[in-house]
């Protein structure tokens, strides 16, 4: 006898058909049954997570690598424990499909007080929650309704790339519904309001043709276009520099002829910062200006001189334009945009290369950052955790191909552990590194094991230097000192009798680079590297940063 086709079934074929081959999740009672219907239909695999929170982290992880992503929590205590990751890939404009499994359907509107509730009989404030950082919220309350909200929270996610919310309860995860019509509904982009659109480039052009000195700034949101192609080649035919925020450091190839660093205010690649800021022109595309990016709010093109270009927007000399996507504007202005002498020939860059300290001498942190870069190839993929670890990245020398991810905008500490974990898992074919804090790590250490688990090969590069050094440079006292562990000794407890991780220390710059020949030897799971650093050590460019971000931070009230 067939089995019938089930609501859980619905949500696991249309997870492989927008491309994912995984989704994540950790179990809880209201959602044993659909994580059943999930396994049972079996379009993508169903891989664990040590709590909710991590389990976000690793989605939105995968979501870097993939373009999407999805997971599944029980209602309540794991979904509420969930949010701060899915307040991440709002953020960070990431469409991770969240589901958390919901109530007997016959208890909504019963009276009755359940278990993994605030003690009340009202079921809804877990929704309204989630409705303030997602773009769609589905509760599901029948099977013949299914269908088509589990379509529109799907299709919304991806189209504004951000995440949606959708609860089954757990009566309905094994209701037969209607099997899925075609995927091309869910993919499609929404037309482009072409009137709008040309309006845009028209403007755009006018931008260019009247600016003697034109400079492109990319930014962190570019990642939704899915390549950098479009952007090269805007570059290519406008013939102008090229320099990327922070936190799109990777976003654009840094080999190309226009590439001229990172602009991060004071802490800009060398000539970076006056490069921009001497431009009469500025493109900027998807960018993120916030109080982290422009240092304290200290750098930022002014709004005269500024074209922004961002996800479903494009203002321009005090105009504004809507109704059409960032990808459709850059093609078309990649088409329109007015030839002119290349003004990148005025301009030059070279990348800072760090110097190599005596094997012997205790390991810095500019050894240590030295030796990771040395190890980067067109396949590597470096996640980067909150702190120095963003320094250490950002003044890398990085060839074409290379991926840098950070989390620069929600810049949640231990973000990086489990997000490097979903990253490697969406693309097994590269070399990924992580490099992290030991304060950081704290937060999520146990989702090693789950690297572990699933052999997955990352390499991970733990600076132990006591404490929270990225908030001691900005605002010191005692809360930014931290117990000490033996990290690497966590890997030893993690393999149990069937692990392959490796734990090994490092305290001199002969000790990191033997490491590091053996953690490129194991491919059966990931060698955690345990970087013995001073606390004192750190980039400059962190002291400067920090002094800036605090004192925006200690600004007086406003008198009123």
């Amino acid at each position: 006898m067939t089995k019938p086709y089930t609501v859980g079934h619905y949500l696991s074929e249309r997870l492989g058909q927008i491309g994912l081959k995984d989704h994540f999740a950790v179990a809880g009672d209201f959602n044993l049954v659909l994580l059943d219907q999930l396994l049972e239909e079996g379009s993508t695999r169903q891989l664990y997570s040590c709590n909710e929170l991590n389990c976000g982290y690793t989605a939105e992880g995968y979501a870097r690598a993939n373009g999407a992503a999805a997971m599944i929590v029980t209602f309540n205590v794991g979904a509420l424990s969930a949010i701060n990751a899915i307040g991440s890939a709002y953020a960070e404009s990431l469409p991770v499909i969240f589901v958390s499994g919901g109530p007997n359907t016959n208890d909504q509107g019963s009276g009755h007080i359940l278990h993994h509730t605030i003690g009340n009989s009202n079921y809804g404030y877990q929704a309204e929650i989630f409705r303030q950082v997602t773009c769609a919220t589905e509760v599901i309350l029948s099977a013949e309704n299914a269908p088509s909200q589990i379509d529109n929270a799907i299709r919304t996610a991806l189209r504004m790339r951000k995440p949606c919310y959708i609860e089954i309860p757990c009566n309905l995860a094994s209701a037969e519904c209607v099997r899925p019509g075609p995927v091309g509904s869910l993919l499609a982009e929404t037309a482009p309001d072409k009137v709008s659109l040309d309006a845009a480039v028209k403007a755009a052009c006018t931008f260019i043709e009247t600016r003697r000195n034109v400079v492109i700034l990319v930014g962190s949101r570019v990642r939704t276009l899915g390549s950098l192609e479009p952007i090269v080649a805007l570059a290519d035919r406008i013939g102008c520099a090229v320099t990327v925020m922070s936190a799109a450091k990777s976003f654009f190839p840094e080999e190309h002829k226009a590439f001229r660093g990172v602009y991060w205010g004071e802490v800009s690649s060398p000539g970076a910062q006056e490069l921009v800021e001497k431009a009469d022109g500025v493109i900027c595309l998807a960018p993120i200006f916030n109080d982290y990016a422009t240092v304290g709010w200290q750098s930022k093109p002014p709004a005269s001189q500024a074209l922004i270009a961002d996800l479903a927007e494009v203002t321009v000399d005090g105009r504004s334009f809507a109704g059409f996507h960032l990808g459709a504007f850059i093609a078309a202005l990649s088409e329109k945009a007015p030839t002119r002498p290349a003004t990148v020939e005025n301009t030059t860059y070279t990348p800072v290369r760090i110097p190599e300290t005596a094997a012997t001498v205790p390991l810095t942190n500019d050894e240590m950052a030295r030796q990771i870069n040395a190890m980067v190839d067109s396949t590597t993929t470096i996640t980067a955790e909150t702190g120095d670890s963003w320094f250490n990245a950002v003044r890398m020398h990085l060839p074409n191909g290379a991926r840098v991810e950070t989390e620069m905008q929600w810049g949640s500490i231990g973000w990086s552990v489990p997000a490097a974990l979903g990253n490697a898992i969406g693309s097994p074919d590269r070399q990924h590194i992580l490099m992290v804090g030991d304060g950081s790590f704290q937060l999520t250490a146990q989702e090693v094991a789950q690297m572990i688990r699933y052999e997955v090969p990352v390499i991970v590069f733990l600076v132990n230097n006591r404490g929270y050094v990225i908030e001691i440079k900005i605002h010191d006292g005692p809360y930014n000192y931290i117990k000490n562990w033996d990290y690497a000794g966590l890997i030893k407890a993690f393999n149990a009798e069937d692990g392959h991780g490796l734990g090994l220390h490092a305290h001199t710059g002969a000790e990191l680079a033997e490491a590091i020949e053996k953690a490129k030897a194991n491919r059966k799971g990931p060698t955690f590297i345990e970087c013995h650093i001073a606390t004192e050590d750190c980039t400059d460019m962190l002291v400067q940063w920090g002094k800036k971000v605090a004192k925006a931070n200690s600004r007086a009230p406003q008198k009123s």
